[in-house]
């Protein structure tokens, strides 16, 4: 088994961090650089940095801010928000990104997912996918940062994006984002079960045992998380430790930041 993944989340709107419920009610949570200058100093395995107004305004990445977070950042660097072209993303790139994560844009161009793997390698490209349940239950995939709804069906969407070259998945339940009520398991679980490359759990973690449980139960390959390190005491550090107390494969905890 791969060893599992420990992954803070930063979403970025204008010129601070911010953190919400159900990709709702925003409330500012600090400033980029700061945060990044943090979580270097923590058993972070990696960052996920979401523009999350850039595909709702057409906003072009923002690469000149994103050379400056990536010097600053010693841990490898995902990043994500208004990314609709083959140029964009190698800007990205060239400024330091390590991988690139698109959502909006692949539901309305999906040979870019081709195109992008292709040109990179599919080790660069993350699919993310936003979820909501409807009012049968049934999950369907949302874009632009949870606010159209696709009409696509979750399990359909992961398999294309799978075959097309995207070498992972950001899955977040739109639901329990913020909620710190724990990550939607069945979602996780159908997501998992359909595709053969790492699926990333997003949206609902409260505590140490809701990542257990996305790896143990659902099988996820990682798991993202902002709320929890936002607002609470508890850490990634805290978080590898409690997977690697259960048995789960971790990368290595470094005994001085246990308690950061």
């Amino acid at each position: 088994m791969l060893k599992v993944r420990v992954i803070p989340t930063l979403l970025w709107k204008g010129f601070g961090l911010v953190k919400g419920v159900a990709f709702n009610s925003w409330r500012q949570v600090g400033t980029v650089l700061p945060a990044i200058k943090i979580y270097n100093a923590r058993d972070v395995d990696e960052m996920i940095l979401m523009d999350i107004e850039a595909s709702l305004l057409s906003i072009e990445p923002d690469g000149d801010s994103i050379e400056s977070f990536a010097e600053e950042c010693s841990m490898p660097l995902t990043v994500g928000g208004g990314i609709n072209n083959l140029e964009q993303v190698q800007k990205l790139l060239y400024a330091g990104a390590d991988k690139v994560t698109l959502n909006s844009s692949l539901y309305e161009t999906p040979t870019l997912i081709n195109v992008i793997a292709s040109h990179f390698g599919s080790q660069c490209l993350v699919a993310s996918i936003d979820v909501r349940q409807n009012g049968l239950g049934k999950y369907q995939c949302y874009s632009h940062a949870g606010s159209v709804p696709t009409h696509k069906c979750v399990v359909q969407w992961a398999k294309e994006v799978a075959d097309r070259g995207a070498g992972e998945i950001l899955l977040t339940s739109i639901d329990n984002d913020g909620t710190m009520q724990g990550y939607d398991l069945d979602l996780i679980s159908q997501v998992c079960q359909s595709v053969d490359i790492p699926v990333i759990a997003s949206g609902g973690a409260g505590k140490y045992q809701d990542m257990v449980d996305a790896v143990q139960q659902a099988g996820a390959s990682a798991v993202a998380a902002a709320s929890i390190f936002h607002f609470t005491e508890m850490t990634p550090a805290g978080a590898k430790a409690a997977l690697h107390k259960v048995g789960v494969p971790v990368r290595k905890i470094f005994a001085s930041n246990r308690g950061l």
